[in-house]
């Protein structure tokens, strides 16, 4: 491949890859605002999540160490 095509070639494969980094970093942003949606939601039905979560890490420790 002569230099120039080498370099169009590279330019393009990192456009094509900001685009994809875009789109990405845009459906981690959707989900975590859906979480934080889920999260609120259960805080508003009185589960605490900070505590499922220790009995969940408790349990996971407990099955360690059998």
């Amino acid at each position: 491949m002569a230099n120039e095509e080498q370099i169009g070639f590279h330019k393009g494969c990192l456009d094509t890859l900001m685009k994809e980094r875009t789109e990405l970093l845009k459906m981690v942003s959707v989900t975590e605002q859906l979480m934080n949606l889920h999260v609120k939601g259960l805080k508003d039905l009185g589960v605490d999540l900070q505590k499922e979560m220790q009995k969940t890490d408790s349990k996971k420790l407990e099955e360690k160490m059998k």
